[in-house]
């Protein structure tokens, strides 16, 4: 099993630092996606790894990868201008190494910022495959926080060689289980989960502490995020402040640095309208009126979004026979903490949770997009109508529909339902239960076809 790490001795914490040289006296915490990850890169294939800024992605690879491994931070300007004016410098650095029986691991973190270590990559891939057998042969792996530059620049992504993965901000399986005592409930329905394509989901060792439903609403799920004040050596809450640096001295200036925008004013008042509006479906007219951009100009600062992973799209359910079913697709901010800052909103309770609503689907949608993504094969989408009939979320695997509604409401009703339960009849024959998830104690039979489950047996 693999871990993150936090430095007790430091106020600051590891998922916010580079270095991994001091790893004594230390709380460790697992990942959902590490075991698959360690089990991938055992395979001879080039390792491509993608996720927003401080969502561990460092982290996780130097927890796995063996400590003689070779590791080039190209964040540090001086290795990052060594290898930008000339590339070719890593091919002669790779040359040099001394032979190995074993396979040598290799690591290129934050890889966007030279797109043109690709091609050496490539070079250097298809060269050793012709000389040495898979057991021994390298394993490179690349990591990134943005694919703009690399979209930008034609960059060869290594087609035929490479594994893709994504890293997200923490999934509720990574957190200690939020039940109440005396409710067995892998006893009772053997899974931590009610619907059924979260059913085998691994169980962590070391899980994050848990955390309660508001504050995750509020401060969303990067790890620095889920650290108790007391393991921070500080008794003050430091979240709003990082919130707000990682707007200001990423979002801003990485994207500045990213793209060639010209009209920054603008942009970050698209920023702001793109993060209050997330989880609704995309208005670029209205969007483009408010911020004073055109309409094509903010489609593509949407597309900027998704390239730096600060977002995703879930698009309109499309077996729908209903003619009046909508086809624009909604955004969302990959999490909520970050989308909460970027608004500009007050980081407190009584703010964000005036109108709780919206903000838990969104956390709900959020949350079904990270999960769904590590399991693969699935896609998320939603229903709505040109008269108001609407799913917030629909599942779809292996031709199986799991339908979804989300409600801020502990006593959910029939009244709750009657939208799934539509949605059940027009489409029986690849559906036959829906799922309301709300803040019910216990899971509930709203009716013999839709369940009520509690937000933490999602």
């Amino acid at each position: 099993m693999f871990y993150f790490v936090l430095l007790k001795q430091s106020k600051v914490p590891l998922y916010f630092s580079r270095s991994l040289h001091h790893t004594h006296c230390m709380q460790l915490y697992d990942r959902l996606y590490a075991s698959s990850f360690s089990h991938k890169i055992s395979h001879p294939f080039v390792h491509i790894m993608f996720g927003a800024r401080q969502t561990g992605k460092s982290t996780l690879i130097r927890s796995i990868i063996p400590p003689e491994s070779l590791v080039f931070d190209l964040s540090n300007p001086s290795q990052r201008l060594q290898f930008a004016a000339n590339p070719g410098r890593f091919i002669d650095m790779y040359r040099a190494l001394p032979s190995s029986e074993s396979p040598r691991f290799i690591f290129l973190d934050e890889v966007q910022s030279v797109p043109e270590l690709f091609d050496a990559v490539q070079f250097l891939y298809d060269e050793e495959k012709r000389s040495a057998p898979d057991e021994r042969r390298t394993r490179f792996i690349l990591c990134g926080s943005s694919a703009r530059r690399l979209r930008r620049t034609g960059t060869n992504l290594l087609p035929g060689r490479s594994i893709l993965h994504h890293l997200y901000p923490l999934t509720s399986i990574e957190y200690q289980p939020f039940i109440p005592a005396g409710f067995p409930v892998e006893t009772l329905y053997g899974s931590r989960s009610l619907v059924p394509i979260f059913k085998d989901e691994p169980r962590l060792v070391s899980p994050f502490p848990k955390r309660t439903l508001e504050d995750r609403m509020i401060y969303g799920e990067l790890p620095a995020m889920a650290i108790p004040y007391a393991e921070r050596g500080t008794n003050a809450d430091p979240r709003r402040e990082l919130l707000r640096s990682y707007v200001a001295a990423y979002i801003e200036e990485e994207l500045h640095r990213e793209t060639q925008i010209r009209e920054w004013g603008p942009f970050l008042r698209f920023l702001s309208l793109a993060a209050y509006e997330s989880g609704g479906i995309m208005n670029f007219a209205g969007i483009a009126k408010e911020s004073g951009l055109s309409a094509p100009t903010v489609k593509a600062h949407y597309q900027l979004l998704e390239d730096m992973f600060l977002g995703f799209m879930v698009p309109a359910f499309s077996g729908s026979s209903r003619k009046t079913a909508l086809s624009t697709p909604r955004f969302f901010f990959i999490d909520l903490g970050l989308r909460n800052a970027a608004a500009g909103l007050s980081l407190t309770p009584d703010t964000l949770l005036a109108n709780p609503g919206p903000l838990f689907e969104q956390w709900v949608g959020i949350e079904l997009y990270k999960r769904l993504s590590y399991l693969g094969d699935s896609q998320l989408s939603y229903f709505r109508t040109a008269g108001g009939a609407e799913v917030d979320f629909i599942i779809e695997q292996s031709g199986i529909l799991y339908p979804i509604e989300v409600k801020w409401t502990e006593n959910p009703t029939t009244k709750d339902a009657r939208h799934l339960e539509i949605f059940l009849h027009d489409h029986r024959d690849r559906t036959s239960h829906g799922y309301i998830v709300c803040r019910a104690p216990y899971p509930l039979a709203v009716s013999n076809t839709v369940t009520a489950i509690p937000w933490w047996l999602l």
